[in-house]
């Protein structure tokens, strides 16, 4: 009877914590855009917990948590229509979402990069990049100078862990 709380008890655990909402939607876009569905999850659990309502301090919308002038350029770069409340519809935030991290992995190629470029604009890591304080090589970060997004991917990669196996 104690393995099975125990059994209950952890899965109960994982799933308040590592939700698995919008599983089809996921994996349509994340093989639409050629990316991986467990790190689309792992953003949009840190980002909103899978919460098609939220709003940011900043201005951020979504389950992806998008600003809207960046999901304005995404949704022309996709032919796409774009009013700011489409952002709260979770199939199209989700879209937009998993093809900006597609975006930023062509950019920067390196996981690690494309989630601190998700957190703190793809500018700020570029310049990151270019300064020796931050990067020995030019390619990848020695330092994350923004405590948010050096906790940002603390949380996205602990939630990679998590979602791999879920995101085949």
């Amino acid at each position: 009877m104690t393995s099975i709380i125990l059994v209950y008890s952890i899965g109960c655990f994982y799933a308040y914590f590592y939700p698995m909402k919008y599983y089809e939607e996921i994996v349509d876009v994340s093989q639409k855009y050629d990316i991986d569905g467990a790190l689309v999850a792992s953003i949009a659990n840190v980002e909103s917990n899978f919460k098609n309502d939220a709003k940011s301090n900043k201005g951020a919308i979504g389950i992806m948590q998008i600003m809207p002038s960046t999901a304005e350029w995404l949704a022309s770069r996709l032919n796409k229509e774009y009013a700011e409340e489409m952002l709260y519809e979770p199939s199209y935030n989700i879209e937009l979402g998993a093809y900006y991290l597609s975006y930023l992995i062509d950019s920067f190629e390196d996981e690690k990069l494309v989630i601190c470029a998700y957190n703190a604009g793809q500018g700020n890591v570029s310049n990151w990049l270019a300064n020796k304080e931050y990067s020995s090589d030019g390619k990848s970060l020695n330092k994350i100078p923004f405590k948010e997004t050096k906790n940002y991917l603390n949380k996205v990669t602990k939630n990679y862990r998590y979602y791999k196996n879920k995101y085949k």
